[in-house]
């Protein structure tokens, strides 16, 4: 089933015994935890979610997302472009006590009462994929490796600090 956007909530349970697929976008600006860790977004998030059993009989999501993100440079903090991709692999679970069943390779999404909040898995989805740091190329950077480095007034060497064991030392000489 190929939809403009994501429904927010599915019947999930369905869509695996149909083997459904479902193909749309989620407005990036609808998503307020990723603009809690990223900053405010402007876009789509691009979703496709195919819904099955596999041969143990688990009902299962798999999943592919793409979207490009304004992430904020570590050094200057003025936005940077990053393009974000994610492939995963969900396993349906009813109860969390279930999700111990379940193998390595899928992780938990708990379906409360026959329906999935997609949002909410996106969401959690793409804040998983958010890379760990970002920084501009240093040629691009409004910050200079110079103003990075961090010197000491006068253009002297400070001293370095006393150390605090060498009371010991002189304490273990005596006997």
């Amino acid at each position: 089933m190929l939809t403009s956007q994501l429904p927010s909530r599915v019947e999930p349970y369905k869509l695996a015994a149909r083997r459904e697929r479902l193909e749309g976008l989620v407005a990036l600006d609808k998503l307020p935890r990723l603009a809690e860790e990223a900053g405010l977004q402007s876009g789509d998030c691009h979703v496709v979610l195919e819904f099955g059993v596999d041969a143990q009989g688990r009902r299962e999501i798999r999943g592919h997302m793409q979207a490009t993100l304004a992430l904020p440079c570590r050094r200057c903090l003025e936005p940077l472009s990053q393009h974000v991709t994610s492939d995963f692999l969900l396993g349906m679970v009813a109860d969390e006590s279930l999700a111990g069943e379940l193998p390595a390779s899928h992780e938990p999404v708990l379906v409360e009462h026959e329906q999935l909040d997609l949002l909410t898995v996106v969401e959690d989805e793409l804040i998983l994929s958010l890379p760990q740091v970002v920084y501009h190329d240093e040629a691009d950077c409004h910050v200079s490796a110079e103003q990075l480095v961090s010197k000491a007034e006068g253009g002297e060497q400070e001293e370095a600090p006393a150390n605090p064991f060498a009371v010991l030392s002189t304490l273990k000489g005596k006997k």
